[in-house]
């Protein structure tokens, strides 16, 4: 919508990176209630705040394109992804790799490995020790799940987990240092060579896996967009189920009587639901304005980036009430912590399967009275990405 009203949103000088790193749902409460609309200098885009708005602009692609040309990610990529593209040629790329990621597949392939999988690590932990449950079972868990989706299994959990963050660090290196695309341009390097060799492997013996998926296709996408498709399946893939998992125990060891419940009741899928809802582990995402247009009052001229908080639509009070507790009674509300419109996460049923009905009642099956020792010393981090830096747990 055009409008004819030229009051910008106002500008903050004072938001820095790293207060939002650190602590941004209290940044976000303030801002919801006096501000919902802020251009912060800081990150150079025009924040939204507020649950309808980010919803808006998620769902009006046309107006709020995906192609932020001002984000290192094609940078850190050597790409222009899927991420960044929209209509015809991000739904290409999106439904090249869509039928790994159908209902059936997640039940016939995916499901066996994955509880094979989570049984290996659950049954490897040192029962009554104190252990750092992101070191050794949620980070690897997601890696080696994760290498097996994809079709990319000759990779190491150790390599997937330092591509991973390798790409993140490179997609969010906005002061361009180049010591960070140094790494990315490495990892690109390694991980070309991996996709090579198991492609190889996949004209021979084709599958379900994504990779396979892609270049058996009848008319495939080019091979530059099909590993980029790979890589942006990395680089979050990971870090979104293992932030998930550490949350949703770090807020059912925080809550003995939801504890108990869920363990009584099997609430595990309202415990993921309100555990991504609580902390999104995708906090923000950017949209370029292709038309002059306005919100909430504001003028937003074209070409402006806009920034949509999900963190801070998931804390919402116009839907939730005390948003800041982590409490799986509470009524249910559609979130947006996978976002909505074109690209609502693709790996979302896949998360689910894996956290609320494999991991979850799994480890609480063979550790039923796990504890926090030092909650107060569990430090949530991060901006674009959010989780728990470690999660020390005694496995009684």
């Amino acid at each position: 919508m055009t409008t004819t009203l030229k009051t910008r949103a106002p500008i903050d000088e004072s938001i820095t990176i790293e207060q939002l790193t650190r602590d941004p749902y209290s940044i976000y409460r303030r801002l919801r209630a006096e501000a919902p609309v802020l251009t912060v200098r800081s990150i150079n885009r025009t924040m939204l705040t507020k649950a309808e708005d980010t919803k808006y602009v998620k769902e009006t692609p046309a107006l709020f394109s995906s192609d932020d040309p001002t984000t290192p990610m094609e940078r850190a990529f050597r790409a222009h992804t899927l991420m960044r593209k929209d209509a015809e040629e991000h739904l290409a790329e999106r439904n090249a790799m869509a039928p790994t990621f159908t209902g059936r597949n997640i039940k016939a392939c995916w499901q066996p490995i994955y509880e094979g999988i989570a049984r290996d690590f659950v049954d490897s932990l040192p029962r009554g020790e104190t252990v750092d449950l992101f070191k050794i079972l949620a980070a690897p868990f997601a890696a080696r799940c994760l290498k097996h989706l994809l079709g990319i299994e000759e990779s190491s959990d150790a390599d997937m987990e330092r591509w991973s963050q390798t790409l993140i660090d490179g997609a969010g290196n906005f002061g361009y240092r180049q010591d960070l695309f140094d790494k990315c341009d490495a990892a690109n390097d390694e991980m070309d060579a991996l996709f090579a060799r198991a492609i190889e492997r996949h004209l021979k013996d084709p599958n379900a896996s994504a990779l396979s998926v892609m270049v058996n296709a009848e008319t495939p996408i080019p091979m530059s967009q099909i590993y980029a498709n790979i890589k942006i399946a990395i680089g979050g893939g990971i870090n979104e189920p293992r932030d998930a998992l550490l949350t949703i125990l770090y807020g059912l060891l925080t809550n003995p009587d939801q504890n108990e419940a869920a363990k009584r009741d099997g609430l595990w899928g309202q415990a993921f639901e309100e555990g991504v809802r609580w902390v999104a582990p995708i906090q923000a995402s950017s949209r370029r304005v292709m038309e002059d247009t306005e919100i909430r009052g504001h003028f937003i001229p074209k070409g402006d980036i806009v920034m949509t908080v999900q963190a801070s639509a998931c804390h919402d009070e116009d839907l939730y009430e005390d948003p800041h507790l982590y409490n799986i009674f509470r009524p249910k509300t559609p979130h947006q912590a996978f976002g909505n419109g074109p690209h609502f996460c693709q790996g979302t049923h896949i998360a689910r399967r894996m956290l609320a009905d494999i991991m979850l009642p799994m480890l609480y099956d063979r550790f039923p009275d796990m504890a926090l020792p030092e909650p107060e010393k569990v430090q949530f981090w991060g901006f674009g990405f959010r989780g728990p830096l470690s999660l020390p747990v005694t496995l009684n």
